[in-house]
């Protein structure tokens, strides 16, 4: 009953009157002949901001729907015949069309950019649904890695472990141009290291999604957008840095795009070389009954080389100006390879030292990522009704060998016995196909709009991994280390989102649902033979609200509610068991339950620019990182995930924008969330929780003679994830920049981390276990970095080329 009455209020309130407006008009040549497949752009005339953009139909006209009130002019371009603008026009906001005098275009030099582009965007926007940080602009994002910048964006953490969390809450769904990218964790972090800060525009934080969006990602949405496709004729830029810190990294990016009249053709390239290292330092105390029972201390030296190679080529084929068909392909192919040295120290229970081993470590990770898209754009009519349809095909595969020498020794470093050696080798596939449809239905008499849309997605996985142990020249199979899991999911879902906007108020409802179909088989030897194989098969509804209300010229208030979901990763439901080191495990869990949220937020907005949100969440079988003692070696410790009973989130997030003249710009971002974690696993009870400060502010300074400069500073307090105590870190990162050749060029100074303080201390505290844990990056770095933009700059259209397996891609690893 409580659905039917949802599915009647999405209708029920489009019956209201709108005020809004159409705007139409027509585009010709010297000769008076309809220019079709024109660039027609819908302009403020206050500063020339652009409104919307479009391209002419055949006939040379165009149409501009659902317009507010305001001052406006529109300016039409096409490649070879110049650009021409009409007269500024008001528009009342009463229903209706306005039909403007016909556009007459001319042969001209002047150049668009100096009616829309001029301008700089600021760092960092805070609009009222969604934060958005843009990239291009940044000074010290320059010669960075997209994770680089997560970390210096706006209520973004990337713990010790490459978890991202948004504003205290982890379960983020992060996509590359509205696609979702196909890994977390670790792979994902590696993933985002090999894409160039060059090669971004912005990246958007969206923090409650519509039903319109899948319902994964019950902490919200990165939204990293590529730059592409803004400018008609062919034009690219050139991005080449290098960086130094304890060891170089260096970097190239080459983005390209020719739009025609009636094809678009873009693509990019982007190679990364860069070297690293993580020094991770702690103790282990293992307990029994509330008794200490010894343990061990380590250091460990990581040294990481990666290489990447990131590709992408697309085409739209603008069959008429209504239908528009694409095909878009990528390509990332990646090679890690780790060498570590482990050393540690065991002590009895008065700490006495017992023994010392010693492990070396060489490790190689080969990623290949392959993605096809196909996709369509059909508008119905001159009123705006849409299909798109998009089919995907994505491949994954990794191979990863590892060796391992254990070298055991007493407190003299004198061996004890032969050195152990172990080899392992894992080969992993997953494939993913999905196909979706989505329509949207405007109403411009009534103000409203309505969208609908299906899904469907076919996942296959299917991982093999073997250990051998080779000391003393064997190679016998370790039983207990090998497995192969294989995996198939099916998930059905299908939405429909409605929304409509008066003179001072809006209104969103949605209604998402998903059927999910899962088995798991693991083919290996197991103790109980319940545990070789699962199925689940489950249906949830996930509704979405938002209400928004203008109190005055200065006062906007809105709440949104949402029920989200967040699945284990592919890789969180493994069961394989990877040597980390000779005394650390990893392990994914086959039984892992997702996650379902409940979120509310009340945002208030004073002077469209110091913004007040008001957060709270409530989550169920959250899903956490748990170290403990495998059962198979009292010193081996195990990391694998758990759900946990629940988690309740209570956040304030307040953005405060100031300037000084026109010389100083700054953004300054502060989050004070509590997170309660509760529950029990194994004979440990959780009842903990902890006030957290996140601070971010982004400040840029125009100095003279194309000379600029910027600085970001980072403050966070102790942080508490499920069992993980993380204690204050804070940074600042600040950089020079200046213009050249007419601002087609630019050289940029930065360095990152000045001060050395990104590092990471904390500890776990267990029932029979407890560690703390140190840990060092190669963060503080110097690059120098240098950028071209060549060809044309006249602004077209935007085109869509999100795909529809992005729930799916996201959890790929």
């Amino acid at each position: 009953m409580k659905n039917l009455f949802l599915l009647f209020s999405l209708f029920a309130f489009t019956t209201l009157q709108a005020q809004q407006s159409n705007i139409s008009g027509k585009v010709l040549d010297g000769e008076n002949k309809a220019v079709g497949y024109a660039n027609v752009l819908l302009l403020k005339a206050a500063d020339s901001s652009l409104v919307k953009g479009a391209l002419s139909e055949d006939a040379g006209t165009f149409l501009f729907e659902g317009i507010a009130a305001g001052n406006y002019k529109v300016v039409a371009s096409m490649v070879g015949q110049g650009k021409a603008s009409s007269a500024v026009f008001s528009v009342s906001g009463n229903a209706g069309t306005i039909n403007l005098e016909p556009i007459l275009l001319k042969q001209s030099a002047t150049n668009l950019k100096e009616v829309v582009i001029e301008g700089q965007r600021p760092l960092i926007e805070q609009q009222f649904d969604m934060t958005v940080m843009n990239v291009e602009n940044s000074i010290v994002a320059a010669g960075n890695t997209a994770l680089d910048v997560l970390e210096k964006a706006p209520g973004i953490v990337v713990d010790q472990n490459d978890n991202i969390s948004m504003r205290g809450r982890q379960g983020v769904m992060v996509q590359v141009d509205g696609k979702q990218v196909p890994m977390t964790g670790t792979e994902l972090a590696n993933y985002l290291k090999g894409l160039s800060a060059s090669s971004l525009d912005k990246i958007e934080l969206i923090t409650n999604p519509s039903s319109k969006y899948d319902a994964a990602g019950n902490a919200g949405i990165i939204n990293i957008k590529l730059k592409r496709d803004k400018s008609l004729g062919t034009n690219g830029s050139f991005t080449t840095s290098f960086g130094q810190g304890r060891y170089s990294k260096g970097d190239m990016s080459l983005q390209l795009n020719h739009r025609a009249k009636k094809m678009n053709v873009f693509g990019g390239l982007n190679y990364a070389n860069r070297k690293n290292f993580s020094e991770l330092d702690f103790v282990r105390n293992f307990i029994d009954n509330g008794e200490a029972t010894g343990g061990y201390e380590q250091q460990n030296i990581f040294n990481f080389t990666g290489i990447n190679y990131n590709g992408r080529f697309g085409v739209d084929y603008f069959i008429t100006p209504k239908t528009i068909i694409g095909v878009v392909g990528t390509s990332f192919i990646s090679d890690l390879d780790r060498d570590n040295t482990n050393k540690a120290l065991f002590f009895d229970a008065q700490r006495n030292p017992l023994r010392r081993a010693v492990t070396d470590a060489d490790v190689a990770h080969s990623r290949s990522n392959q993605s096809l898209n196909l996709n369509l754009k059909h508008t119905l009519d001159s009123l705006g009704r849409e299909v798109t349809a998009d089919i995907d095909y994505i491949t994954y595969n990794n191979d990863d060998i590892q060796d391992f020498a254990i070298r055991s020794m007493n407190l003299s470093s004198e061996p004890i016995g032969n050195p152990a050696l172990l080899h392992g080798d894992l080969e992993g596939k997953l494939t993913i196909r999905s196909a979706k449809a989505d329509y949207v239905q405007p109403l411009p008499a009534l103000g409203a709009k309505l969208e609908a849309g299906v899904k469907s997605s076919l996942v296959n996985a299917d991982n093999d991994q073997k250990f051998y142990d080779r000391t003393e020249g064997r190679n016998e199979l370790i039983s207990g280390r090998s497995n192969r899991f294989k995996y198939e999911e099916n998930i059905n879902a299908a939405y429909l989102n409605t929304n409509k906007k008066w003179e001072r108020a809006s209104l969103q409802l949605g209604l998402r649902l998903e059927n999910t179909i899962a088995t798991g088989e693991q083919l290996a030897d197991v103790v109980n033979e319940d545990d070789r194989k699962f199925d689940r098969n489950y249906t949830q509804f996930f509704p979405s609200a938002f209400v928004g209300y203008n109190l005055n010229k200065k006062h906007e208030l809105g709440v949104s509610l949402s029920r989200r979901i967040n699945r284990p990763s592919y890789g969180q439901l493994n069961p394989f068991k990877n040597l980390i080191d000779a005394f650390t495990v990893s392990s994914g869990n086959p039984y892992l339950k997702p996650e379902l949220s409940y979120s509310f937020e009340l945002t208030h907005t004073f002077d469209k620019r110091f913004t007040t949100k008001l957060s709270y969440s409530h989550t169920t079988d959250v899903i956490v990182n748990v170290l403990s003692r495998e059962s198979e070696d009292e010193n081996v410790v195990i990391q694998t995930f758990r759900n946990l009973a629940k988690h309740d989130y209570y956040g304030l997030t307040m953005t405060m924008p100031f300037s000084v003249g026109n010389w100083l710009n700054s953004m300054n971002n502060a989050t004070v969330y509590y997170g309660k974690y509760r529950g029990n696993l194994g004979t440990t009870t959780l009842n903990a929780g902890m006030p957290t400060l996140n601070f971010n502010s982004n400040n840029t300074i125009k100095l003279t003679n194309g000379w600029s400069a910027e600085v970001i500073g980072v403050y966070r307090t102790s942080e508490v994830y499920g069992f993980l105590e993380v204690d204050p870190i804070w940074s600042m990162s600040a950089g020079v920049q200046k213009q050249l050749w007419d601002k087609k060029a630019s050289i940029k100074l930065n360095v990152s981390d000045i001060f050395y303080t990104s590092q990471v201390h904390g500890k776990t505290v267990m029932a029979d276990y407890t560690e703390t844990f140190d840990q060092r990056r190669d963060s503080r770095v110097a690059t120098l970095s240098f950028n071209y933009r060549f060809g044309g700059s006249q602004v077209a259209p935007a085109r869509r080329r999100t795909g529809g397996a992005e729930e799916e891609k996201s959890r790929a690893n």
